[in-house]
């Protein structure tokens, strides 16, 4: 993913989807990957990102499904919030139960995106479904749908080395 990382992009030209009771949805998510044990089985799909916001300043905690990357996390959105995340800086991370720091590069070049976007529709149907790309009988997502989502504000978000950060992180819990 090597793509424009500026922050501009394209602007979206269609609504960004939410599920009706969105809010109460993300309060009870955010305090099941805070909780010992139920971290584990939320957290197998799901963290919570610690944003800043740009001009605010103020601490977002945004739960966000992902799809692991070897080490790295891959994260498709076109939620605003992540227009306060950039290329190259650091964001906190509740993964698997444990807050770490992982880098950030953000990709919102069509093709980038586009890649990322086809990457996780085939590997997560859910993910498909709730950003409205369609795929055939063999899994492969409708490349019309993809533009569309890129159209719409996409973006395609990795971020390094959380995994490593929570495994380091536990073996310095376990030491004291």
């Amino acid at each position: 993913m090597s793509g424009d990382t500026s922050g501009a992009g394209p602007s979206p030209d269609r609504r960004v989807r939410t599920l009706r009771g969105q809010r109460a949805v993300n309060l009870l998510v955010r305090a099941m990957l805070r909780t010992p044990g139920l971290s584990r089985t939320a957290g197998s799909r799901l963290v919570t990102l610690y944003v800043v916001g740009r001009t605010s300043g103020r601490r977002y905690a945004v739960p966000v499904a992902y799809l692991p990357d070897g080490d790295d996390l891959l994260i498709g959105t076109s939620f605003p919030w992540a227009r306060n995340l950039r290329t190259g800086e650091t964001v906190q991370v509740r993964f698997r139960g444990r807050l770490c720091t992982a880098g950030v590069h953000v990709d919102t070049a069509e093709p980038d995106v586009v890649r990322a976007y086809a990457h996780m529709a085939r590997t997560n149907p859910t993910f498909a479904r709730f950003n409205a790309i369609r795929t055939d009988g063999t899994g492969e997502p409708d490349p019309g749908d993809l533009h569309q989502a890129w159209l719409g504000g996409a973006r395609a978000i990795r971020l390094t080395a959380p995994a490593r950060s929570a495994r380091a992180a536990g073996r310095q819990v376990h030491r004291t």
